[in-house]
């Protein structure tokens, strides 16, 4: 279902991390790249969301059969990134069925799991899919049936996907993940994923 466009935030100032988490070397590529090649795997269409350092990243995406929007507002959090992108992709894909909410700093999550994602959804059902740990966790990668779509855009601060989800509880169905969503801040979380998968 390639109608449902991917967005990838990308934004942040991965302050904790002490290095833009997108240019981090994963193999042998960056984490961008890693992250856009994966998500691409599945065949929908892929929008970056940038902001901090996005002038040292522009040059890795234009490579790559991805568009990019910058969100100017960043330093005001991961809703504003959000809300950016589903803006964006409002504008480019006017017929899209939903969208589908990822992160940089998730390297474990695999094609497998975001197309799993994609087959469990039902267009216009107003439909919620979420991502589910082992741990009983629920959030990111989630895709949002485009009945979502102006309470997401007008996400702002530190809001999450989850404000939104917590609200809408009756229409979400979770997917197991295993601890494939397991995030990196820091560069002791950066090591460990790294080891995770030379360990693999």
């Amino acid at each position: 279902m390639n109608n449902i466009p991917i967005v990838l935030l990308a934004a942040g100032a991965s302050s904790r991390m002490g290095q833009p988490k997108p240019l981090l070397p994963w193999g042998e590529q960056t984490l961008i790249e890693h992250q856009i090649n994966t998500l691409l795997a599945i065949g929908n269409p892929v929008v970056v969301v940038l902001g901090n350092q996005s002038e040292s990243i522009i040059p890795i995406l234009q490579g790559l059969p991805v568009e990019f929007t910058i969100n100017e507002n960043w330093e005001q959090g991961m809703g504003t990134s959000i809300a950016a992108g589903v803006k964006f992709i409002q504008q480019i894909y006017t017929d899209c069925n939903g969208v589908m909410i990822t992160l940089i700093d998730q390297p474990l999550i695999t094609t497998d799991h975001l197309n799993n994602l994609v087959t469990n959804f039902e267009p216009e059902n107003q439909q919620i899919i979420v991502s589910q740990a082992d741990s009983g966790w629920q959030g990111v990668p989630v895709l949002f049936d485009r009945f979502y779509f102006e309470e997401l855009s007008k996400l702002s601060g530190k809001e999450g996907a989850k404000v939104i989800f917590r609200n809408y509880t009756q229409h979400v169905k979770a997917i197991s993940c295993g601890e494939i969503p397991e995030d990196m801040d820091t560069p002791e979380s950066y090591q460990r994923l790294l080891n995770r998968v030379k360990n693999s």
